[in-house]
């Protein structure tokens, strides 16, 4: 037989882990200093001199700004000398303690974004750091909430990472980022993945026997009985190890791995598809232990149940449950078909600004055939209008994706993260038309636009008015309160605390819609 890749499960302790055995209160958080962090910090920044992963470059690069920002700002507010950051400061009373501000705020959460980013064990720990440093000092930071759920998530804690997860949900109106369906999602996956061990230690009682050895000793043991053959003894040791696994509490990932492998062994001994060896039609059911066979119909029924319950326990973590799989029957868009929706019809694009928010141009914007807003847009019909017949959004956040609209275009540069907002994100029945790939990434896919010819990310609004332009098929083709921010942005209350994100170059965007602009008003850019 093919011999599988041995996986070696941890031992654990009962508490929720993290990567490197260390363990996680699930219901509270850590108080952590702001000098403290921003110490860890400055030491972190010294590992990553050189780094060649395109990850750690980027937390780097995170890292830079936050200390720049703090030199900049401690003598300012404090009349002190700036923190050593490369060693760890003396215990200070509170009220010489340094106060996490607004200035730090941004840059502290990206550098936590960044390390979660990395997936490595020390970045994930100073993730950690940073999200319990803010919500020692910010006890309703949503932002906070939601960094440290996403990174007990990647931990493998789950229980924890949906604790904190509902306490993001109760401090905040929209749920832009789809934190209720992930919460469901896990929720629904450890409901899912505890029947499954239910049903494997139903069918083999003398399995709890080995429960409390070693998971280590009794995995090792059992993968060895069965590639002899033996597989009869072989199954309360293997099971075993997933019951000691749960009473530890390990990482979901571990637990995930042991039963991939374990399911693996069932369908290779059943003979189907999968299990690491070819299906072998006309085999006659197994007989003594060791012998090759089919399992016979009851056997197989079972083995087909358990791998639907494995296979339902990863889906609904991925992406939550899904009561719609066809998402309100959804018509997908392609580019030509998107040109044939919006030919000879005038269009107007809301920019989400304070100029837009402080008008009253609402009646003139509803009198255009179509009207195009972006991402975390806001309606007050008398300044904004009503109707909205086109959202065009990135993928990484979720704001207004429940709002119905006709046509939703959602934008985004990686094809994988792209399809995987879709299956997690995509509200049914709220949009009649979805564009498809072909219209994903317009600026870079569609206008071959590099990045030596434009180097830094387009927005959602560029993406959309590129396309536009491209198009080229509407009469009348008009920018309503497009100023590139000068004036502030007009979103969605929960989106506000947003930062309006470097990575866009608005000035480039700017010059490339005036190099075409037919004419211009304070309110409004008339490109046809």
């Amino acid at each position: 037989m093919t011999k599988a890749r041995t996986r070696w499960p941890r031992q654990r302790d009962a508490e929720a882990p993290t990567t490197s055995g260390e363990t996680v209160a699930a219901d509270r958080v850590d108080v952590v200093d702001l000098e403290t962090c921003l110490s860890a910090c400055a030491a972190h920044s010294t590992k990553l001199v050189a780094s060649l992963d395109r990850r750690r470059i980027a937390l780097a690069e995170a890292l830079r700004t936050l200390l720049a920002t703090h030199a900049a700002t401690v003598p300012a507010t404090s009349g002190t000398s700036p923190l050593p950051l490369l060693r760890r400061p003396a215990k200070t009373s509170s009220g010489s303690a340094l106060l996490l501000g607004d200035a730090l705020m941004d840059p502290l959460l990206a550098v936590g974004d960044k390390a979660l980013d990395c997936g490595y064990e020390d970045e994930m720990k100073l993730a950690l750091m940073v999200a319990d440093t803010v919500l020692t000092q910010r006890k309703r930071s949503r932002a906070g909430w939601r960094l440290r759920a996403r990174v007990l998530e990647a931990m493998g804690a789950e229980s924890a990472a949906a604790a904190a997860y509902e306490r993001h949900l109760e401090l905040t109106e929209e749920d832009g980022f789809g934190v209720a369906s992930k919460v469901a999602g896990l929720r629904e996956g450890a409901r899912l993945q505890a029947e499954l061990v239910r049903r494997l230690a139903a069918g083999c009682p003398e399995a709890r026997e080995f429960a409390d050895r070693s998971v280590t000793d009794s995995w090792a043991q059992g993968l060895e009985l069965h590639a002899r053959g033996a597989r009869d003894e072989a199954r309360p040791l293997l099971i075993g190890t997933l019951l000691g696994q749960i009473a530890a509490d390990a990482p979901v990932r571990e637990i995930q791995q042991t039963l991939t492998h374990y399911l693996g062994l069932l369908r290779e001994e059943a003979g189907v598809a999968g299990g690491g060896s070819a299906p072998t039609a006309g085999r006659a059911t197994a007989g003594p232990a060791g012998s090759a066979g089919i399992a016979d119909p009851a056997e197989l029924d079972e083995l087909t149940a358990l791998t639907t319950l494995f296979a339902e326990q990863r889906r609904v973590r991925m992406r939550g449950p899904v009561d719609d799989p066809t998402f309100g029957g959804v018509r997908w868009l392609t580019l030509g078909e998107f040109r044939n929706r919006i030919a000879g019809k005038s269009i107007c694009l809301i920019a989400n600004s304070k100029r837009v928010g402080n008008s009253s141009l609402g009646a003139e914007i509803d009198d255009y055939d179509l009207v195009v807003r972006f991402n975390s847009y806001r309606i007050d019909p008398a300044a904004t209008g009503r109707r909205t017949d086109i959202h065009a959004t990135i993928h990484k956040h979720g704001f207004n994706w429940d709002q119905h609209v006709d046509t939703r275009l959602i934008f985004g540069g990686i094809s994988g993260d792209w399809k995987y907002s879709l299956r997690n994100r995509l509200v049914p029945g709220a949009q009649t038309y979805l564009g498809d790939e072909s219209l994903r990434w317009p600026v870079r896919d569609i206008g071959r636009l590099s990045r030596e010819v434009w180097p830094s990310i387009p927005t959602s609004g560029f993406n959309m008015l590129w396309l536009l332009d491209f198009l080229d098929v509407s009469p009348r083709l008009d920018l309503i309160g497009f100023d590139f921010y000068e004036s502030g942005a007009y979103r969605l209350p929960a989106a506000m605390r947003l930062p309006i994100t470097s990575v866009h170059e608005y000035t480039s965007e700017k010059a490339w819609v005036m190099e075409r602009a037919q004419s211009v008003t304070d309110t409004r850019i008339c490109l046809r």
